[in-house]
């Protein structure tokens, strides 16, 4: 749906942008200044994010209209599910506390992973670009040699997010020195 069938405005989501652009990086943010809001959609999420508000953003570059374009998606960010058990974030920010998360359990993200706050409603979002680099894999499909190669790679995946954000030595004394 696009922003002006929403209830909101461009200048709501100017003030979102300029708020997100203040949790890059310095080069980042030169980047992103090259760019500007063409068009704004709100846009239904997933399973995972059924009932949180999620904008789309289309951006061009001032100097190469209709050249160069990148898509942000702004994905409203609520407390972690684990919260009542583990206690709430101490980051402050429920969007900042996903981008820090996806960036110390992923290798390589998003360069333009950020965060804001909506102007008015004070809703919490986290920001990224709008692209599937995930691969796809149908398991219903694959043979015993593939879907073995599959399984490492998902055990690897999630050994290395937990290694970099884990303690190393509780990590090492729970595993223990043998092969078992």
């Amino acid at each position: 749906v696009h922003l002006e069938d929403t209830g909101h405005d461009l200048d709501e989501a100017a003030h979102m942008l300029d708020d997100y652009r203040s949790t890059l990086p310095d080069d980042r943010r030169v980047l992103l200044g090259r760019f500007r809001i063409v068009d704004v959609a709100h846009r239904v999420g997933g399973v995972g994010s059924v009932g949180t508000r999620c904008w789309i953003l289309l951006m061009e570059a001032s100097d190469h209209p209709k050249g160069d374009r990148i898509i942000l998606q702004v994905k409203e960010a609520q407390a972690s599910v684990l919260a009542p058990y583990v206690g709430g974030s101490e980051l402050g920010h429920q969007g900042r506390r996903v981008v820090a998360g996806q960036r110390l359990c992923q290798g390589a993200t998003d360069i333009f992973l950020g965060w804001c706050s909506a102007p008015n409603s004070n809703r919490e979002y986290y920001v990224r670009q709008l692209w599937d680099s995930k691969g796809r894999s149908d398991l219903t499909k694959m043979n015993h040699r593939n879907l073995s190669y599959h399984g490492a790679l998902c055990g690897w995946a999630l050994a290395r997010a937990h290694a970099r954000t884990g303690d190393a030595v509780q990590i090492a004394a729970y595993l223990g020195r043998s092969d078992a």
